[in-house]
C-alpha cells in the first residue's frame, strides 16, 4: 500500500478531531494522547519502548478488529495506542485472526526496529 493510501486508511480509522498522530512505514500508528512539541519524536520514543515484539509476553499479545469499510485490519497489542494497519490485499481473503495478527504484529515490529515517520497528523 502506498504512502498516500495508507495515510488515508488511518484518517478514516481514527476517531475524534482533536487526536495526533504518527504513521511509521510499515503501517503502525502511534496517536498521541498527550501530545509533546515534537510528535516524531515523542512516537519514536514510544514505539522503541513498546514496539519490540517479545513472544511469549504481552508484548507479543495482540488483537484484531476488522474494520467495517472492508479495507483491511487494524491489530493491537499491550500499548492502547500502538495500532498497526493490515490491508485487506496484503492477505488471503480468507486469512484468519491469527494470521492478520501475526502479520500486523510483524510490522510493528519492524516499525520499532526502523522507526521511519511517513506522516505526522498534527491535531493540536
Amino acid at each position: 500500500m502506498d504512502r498516500e493510501a495508507l495515510i488515508g486508511a488511518w484518517r478514516d480509522c481514527i476517531r475524534g478531531a482533536d487526536k495526533s498522530w504518527v504513521l511509521f512505514a510499515r503501517g503502525t500508528c502511534v496517536i498521541l494522547t498527550q501530545p509533546e512539541p515534537d510528535l516524531a519524536a515523542q512516537a519514536r520514543a514510544l514505539l522503541a519502548e513498546w514496539g519490540a515484539v517479545q513472544v511469549g509476553t504481552p508484548a507479543g499479545d495482540f488483537g484484531v478488529i476488522t474494520l467495517d469499510n472492508g479495507r483491511g485490519w487494524v491489530v493491537t497489542g499491550h500499548h492502547p495506542d500502538i495500532l498497526t494497519f493490515v490491508p485487506r490485499e496484503e492477505l488471503e481473503e480468507d486469512a484468519g485472526e491469527l494470521l492478520v495478527g501475526m502479520h500486523g504484529r510483524s510490522r510493528r515490529g519492524e516499525d520499532a526496529e526502523a522507526l521511519a515517520v511517513i506522516h505526522v497528523e498534527d491535531r493540536r
